[in-house]
């Protein structure tokens, strides 16, 4: 199987890696700010020490941070079950998830080899995923596109449903398949799926997750587990989907995200062909046969990244990393209260471009930045696409 360049990406400590599992993990951080607090405070323990003190001036009276303790015992118990947690910039890091809007920081790996770049590290993944009340033509079609698109050297990921999902998985076991995971990485759901999961981690197989571990998934988790899906693929390829599938939330990402889609036409007469129908209608490519996904893939494959103009580079700062002193780092600004309030009195539950705002208060990048990410660990903050703000009424949070 082809595997990405190989890069001189550093790899974390033990303690580094439970600064970056703590930092997550805490209170009203995400993807998103976890990288503004890495890049300002220039490393994740740095940006542990001033989480209180930030939330404080976003209006916060009291801050939870992960503990220590918590985060040893979420580690232990992720190597009790042979799973490991990887960080963006490490080599079995996803080379594709990396460059998505806000990729995971850490990522939750489950397999015979946790650390093996055969599977997660390649760049030839294709997503396969539909109806989970499927057809039995549309099972049998996925079964057959996902074992002739393995033959061919492409990894299989989907999401371990019912349906077109559990299909896909079966038919690319013998090449290793990914199942990513809206709950925590020992949650497989549903669970009679349990056995094929069993079987996927005992041919080669992997599976993802940026939860916490023994997390029980909820239905907003499953949108958020579908830019996984769509983050790591060339291309996702829908097999039946009904109007509000989810596997349209995927499809969406995977536009967003500057994915190739793919979908095979059902019978206008089935509602569960209604969905890829209407993204074929949309511009997506028309699939009946793996010669269709082969002549649209093959030339993506070759791509250096980033895959798509627009698609940057993740500015991930690790000082850390190059020198365990980072007392010799300049401290960063502090926002003085005028700024801070001129920030705070512009914004409103009506989202306003960043840029926007920029000019309007006329404090620098920095600073904005700054005091933007104190509202947010406050609760303060609702970020919007493409790069909107506004603030959160108080009976919300």
């Amino acid at each position: 199987m082809e595997t990405a360049t190989k890069s001189r990406a550093p790899h974390l400590s033990d303690t580094q890696r439970l600064a970056w599992l703590r930092l997550i993990r805490s209170e009203n951080v995400g993807p998103r700010t976890f990288r503004e607090l890495l890049n300002h405070f220039g490393s994740a323990q740095a940006a542990l020490d001033a989480l209180p003190e930030l939330s404080r001036r976003g209006g916060k009276k009291s801050y939870r941070l992960f503990s220590k303790d918590k985060a040893e015992a979420e580690l232990a118990a992720l190597y009790k079950i042979g799973a490991r947690l990887i960080a963006l910039g490490e080599p079995a890091y996803p080379p594709l998830l990396r460059h998505i809007d806000a990729p995971p920081p850490l990522l939750a790996v489950r397999a015979r080899d946790p650390l093996q770049q055969e599977l997660t590290g390649t760049q030839k993944t294709l997503a396969i995923i539909g109806a989970r009340n499927c057809s039995a033509a549309g099972a049998k079609f996925a079964t057959q596109l996902a074992g002739e698109l393995s033959t061919q050297g492409f990894t299989i990921i989907s999401g371990l449903a019912r349906g077109i999902d559990s299909a896909a998985h079966h038919a690319a076991l013998s090449s290793g398949t990914i199942a990513a995971f809206a709950g925590g990485i020992d949650t497989v759901y549903p669970k009679e799926n349990l056995e094929l999961f069993s079987s996927m981690i005992a041919t080669n197989g992997a599976a993802i997750s940026e939860m916490p571990i023994s997390w029980q998934p909820r239905a907003r988790d499953f949108p958020r587990r579908n830019r996984l899906i769509s983050g790591m693929s060339l291309g996702v390829i829908l097999i039946e989907a009904a109007e509000k599938s989810g596997s349209l939330h995927t499809a969406r990402y995977a536009l967003e995200q500057n994915r190739e889609i793919l979908a095979v036409p059902g019978s206008p007469l089935d509602p569960r062909s209604v969905g890829a129908n209407k993204l074929i209608q949309q511009g997506a490519a028309l699939v009946q046969s793996v010669d269709d996904v082969l002549d649209i893939m093959e030339p993506k494959i070759s791509m250096s990244l980033p895959l798509h103009q627009g698609i940057e580079e993740p500015t991930m700062c690790w000082p850390e990393l190059d020198s365990p002193d980072t007392s010799s780092l300049s401290p960063p600004p502090n926002a003085n209260e005028q700024d801070r309030q001129a920030v705070i009195d512009a914004l409103s539950e009506t989202p306003i471009d960043q840029d926007e705002l920029l000019r309007f208060t006329g404090v620098s990048l920095q600073t904005l930045q700054l005091i933007l990410l104190e509202i947010e660990l406050a609760g303060r903050l609702e970020r919007h696409k493409p790069n909107k703000l506004s603030m959160i009424h108080a009976g919300t949070t």
